[in-house]
């Protein structure tokens, strides 16, 4: 903020007597703000900001202020004053055009209406003409040729009511591409030489100066600017927010803040002053990540930035004061897709420094012996070699490392072939991290899927100390990925009004930013089809002009782009093809309590609460526990659901089955919430009463997962079925289960009607003649239950509906056998002969 009280001491910064009195009359007669123009005949009331304002200008032919005329029609030619009027920024203008005034205050001019220059008088320009610096018609986007025109007319910025700069952001260069010298300039010295050079010129964001510091000709690029309202009246000044809209404009004045930042372009090096950080700071002030194509990533670029990038803007002297050092290594993991590589390929937008060393973890290795090695080092050499020579001077050198897992394995475990080539590169990547001679001017980013296989001594702090999950986007992040993907579509017009970017932000649960830039492919695709010919590959309709993408593409697209880590739908699907019939109250208790234990996953009632839960399903074979499982976890609308069989399995050994289970188990605690499945838990340990026989290994892994917590922010609720529970028991993993369900058979015939019904294979008189020949038979074997497995009994209404002598047939239709038929498959539990008796007493 600027207070006039603090600045007691301090010159008019537009020239006015700095105790405040007024200033003489102007000896060219014209009146300066506040004063009578005694020439013309009249005055402009005094602008309260500026009373103390410098003359202004002199120039014929005089229009309104703010230059509101329509001026002079001059042609642009080159700028006859020279290196002086380069250095200084002025505009040669003719003096038959522009009368020169006689105490020698610059003039302002306004070109195009637009872009406000300080013009000074010169004899070499001749009239009709305008001489302009390179970088002054760069600016303005003019070229030198007879046949371009400029408008051009007075301008009096204080009584058009320019503000005066609070602060500016400025990028600064060499002004030639030959490197002049490696020495770092103090930016406190040059933001003192550029509001000395500059001072009361008009400035706005885009434009481009060249002055001369040291003998040395330099580039500098306005690139944001924040204005104020300074009322010489008030002690405290209101502030208008900073931008870079090229539109906006404001007078330079002693006190204007001047931050420096350095242009890529050029070698110039820029020394931090302890009241503000380097202009050599890697982050560029104005970046988006959405402009890098990159969204649903603002947590994961907070924790970047606050852990790697911030001790480095801050001064050097600060950083010192808490003696701690700049981190060296990031580690950037997470599910494939996510967006690791995207941010190697876009991380020198965001950075305002040299060009980032990319290389794959695979290009490391090299046949030839120690050539592993050798590249490892060819990696820091740069680096090495400036930091010898500038020492915290140096700039940041940054190495993207992706696939970090191909060449820095766990040492000892044999990568590279046996031959120890792959110890030997991670021995060199830890000595150059953090070895004998630390370098503090480097910073490596690493990449990988796999976490778990690079060696920990290369995770610790000093080397890859900073471990970012870059994990599956939530609802928000995916909302701003399909933004992005869809912002030409969206821009052009062909995106139809009817998508819904929210609604599809909803449905596209453990998309990864690269299966939602798959689905938007696979929607053009569907709109593509609709414009081409029937009966060809190449035709193309006369109407493709009109193509559209509509939501019922994106729709079609989300039936063929499935999520990598997503919901086993089918496999879920196929154990409940018939649906859950609610023959017994007990159908209904297993379904609340299974959603109880959904909602205890889904809903945590406190953060310390326990995020992993499991339930274990017993009961007889075919007593439809699997199907009961798979509706529990379909009905949770949980983002990630896996089904884990023994069909998955077949002929693997013993540590192939751990490596699969462990597999799905991580791949849930990718995801936020997630629901495993173990479908018959013991065909998965290999469990033979013949022995008895198991797989110990597998049966250490299953126990060790069902109690291992997922890591923070991910909920895992596992669901394991099984018809051995007291082989689980003797086992001793059936107690690991938080709860026990069980799950009864078709007990009653009532139940069994009830089943019969719901299939709707018999109709009503067929089921009570059904019913009627079970009844007789259970009467006089007596017994009082069925105690039939609910699949079972699905499976014989299901063969009794194909059987051709039954289907479509009526009573009067029906003989012995396809009668014996339809009773042996419906009442399942009976043997051959007894059928056979209750058949024969029919007939």
């Amino acid at each position: 903020m600027f207070n006039r009280n603090n600045l007691p001491s301090m010159p008019n910064p537009f020239g006015g007597r700095s105790d405040g009195s007024p200033r003489p009359p102007a000896r060219d007669g014209y009146a300066r703000p506040g004063q009578q123009d005694t020439r013309m005949g009249g005055g402009y009331p005094e602008p309260p900001a500026y009373r103390d304002s410098p003359p202004r200008m002199s120039a014929q032919p005089q229009h309104p202020p703010g230059g509101d005329g329509r001026g002079l029609q001059l042609r642009p030619v080159r700028s006859p004053g020279g290196n002086q009027f380069a250095m200084a920024n002025w505009a040669a203008v003719s003096p038959q055009n522009f009368r020169p005034s006689r105490d020698g205050s610059d003039l302002y001019v306004m070109i195009n209406n637009n872009f406000v220059l300080t013009a000074r008088p010169h004899d070499g320009c001749p009239q009709g003409e305008i001489g302009l610096t390179d970088a002054q018609r760069t600016w303005i986007g003019v070229t030198i040729g007879p046949q371009e025109i400029v408008q051009v007319q007075p301008y009096d910025p204080f009584r058009a009511g320019e503000q005066t700069l609070g602060s500016i952001d400025a990028e600064v260069g060499f002004a030639t591409n030959k490197k002049t010298t490696d020495v770092p300039y103090d930016q406190d010295e040059l933001a003192k030489q550029f509001t000395r050079n500059f001072e009361n010129q008009v400035l706005a964001p885009g434009q481009v100066l060249l002055m001369d510091f040291k003998n040395v000709p330099l580039r500098c690029t306005i690139r944001t600017i924040k204005r104020v309202d300074l009322s010489m009246e008030k002690a405290e000044v209101s502030s208008a927010p900073t931008t870079s809209d090229p539109r906006a404009r404001g007078i330079l004045i002693p006190q204007t803040t001047v931050d420096w930042f350095k242009d890529n372009r050029t070698d110039i090096k820029l020394k931090a002053s302890n009241r503000r950080p380097a202009a050599n700071s890697i982050i560029q002030p104005d970046f988006k990540f959405q402009d890098m194509g990159i969204g649903g990533l603002d947590n994961e670029f907070s924790a970047i930035f606050r852990r790697a990038f911030a001790s480095r803007i801050f001064p050097p002297g600060l950083v010192d004061k808490l003696g701690i050092q700049h981190v060296r290594g990031i580690l950037l993991y997470g599910p494939p897709g996510t967006g690791k590589t995207l941010i190697a390929r876009q991380i020198g937008k965001m950075l305002n420094a040299r060009e980032p060393k990319i290389i794959n973890g695979p290009e490391v290795l090299n046949k030839y012996v120690g050539q592993s090695e050798e590249n490892v080092r060819k990696l820091f050499a740069d680096a090495e070699k400036e930091y010898k020579e500038k020492g915290d001077e140096s700039g940041l050198h940054i190495i993207i490392f992706d696939e970090l897992d191909a060449v820095c394995k766990q040492r000892g475990s044999g990568a590279g072939g046996g031959t120890g080539v792959g110890d030997s590169v991670v021995n060199q990547l830890l000595s150059k991290l953090d070895g004998v001679d630390q370098l503090n001017n480097i910073l490596l980013i690493g990449m990988t899927n796999r976490m778990d296989m690079i060696d920990e001594a290369l995770l610790r702090p000093g080397r890859l100390e900073v471990k970012v999950e870059i994990s599956l986007p939530d609802e928000h992040g995916r909302q701003q990925i399909l933004s992005i993907h869809t912002n030409k579509m969206r821009t052009s017009g062909v995106m139809d009004r009817d998508v819904d970017l929210a609604e599809l932000a909803r449905l596209t649960k453990n998309f990864s930013g690269a299966e939602i830039s798959g689905l938007v492919k696979a929607a053009s695709s569907f709109a593509f089809s609709r414009h081409v010919k029937v009966g060809t590959m190449a035709g193309i309709k006369d109407d493709v002009e009109n193509l559209k993408v509509n939501r019922q593409d994106f729709f079609n697209a989300l039936d063929e782009v499935k999520p990598l880590f997503g919901v086993a739908e089918e496999e879920l699907s196929s154990r409940i093809r018939g649906g859950i019939i609610h023959y017994s109250p007990l159908i209904d208790n297993i379904l609340a309590e299974g959603q109880l234990c959904v909602t205890k996953i889904k809903q945590p009632v406190s953060e310390n609460s326990n995020p992993l839960h499991s339930a274990i399903l017993f009961g007889p074979r075919s007593s439809g526990k699997t199907a009961l499982a798979a509706k529990i976890a379909i009905d949770s609308e949980f983002p990630f659901v896996k089904l884990l069989t023994a069909e998955d399995m077949v002929g693997f050994g013993d540590m192939q089955k751990v490596a699969h289970i462990d597999k799905i188990f991580r791949d849930a605690y990718k995801s936020p919430l997630s629901i495993v499945v173990i479908d018959s838990i013991e065909l998965l340990v290999d469990w033979n009463p013949i022995g008895p026989r198991f797989s110990n290994p597998v049966l250490a892994a299953l126990k060790v997962l069902i109690h291992k917590q997922p890591p923070k922010n991910r909920r895992l609720l596992i669901l394991a079925t099984t018809s051995k529970r007291t082989e689980l028991q003797q086992l001793d993993i059936f107690e690991d289960f938080d709860d026990e369900i069980a799950v009864p058979n078709v007990n009653t015939q009532q139940e069994l009607a009830h089943v019969l019904q719901s299939s709707g294979a018999f109709s009503e008189q067929d089921q009570q003649r059904t019913m009627y020949e079970i009844a007789r038979y259970m009467a006089d074997n007596r017994r009082t239950d069925v105690g039939v497995g609910i699949k079972k009994v699905l499976d014989s209404i299901e063969i009794a509906r194909k059987d051709p002598d039954v289907a479509g047939s009526d009573d009067s239709q029906w003989n012995g056998l396809s009668y014996k038929a339809r009773m042996q498959e419906t009442a399942g539990f009976m043997k051959a002969q007894e059928v056979e008796k209750v058949v024969e007493a029919k007939v």
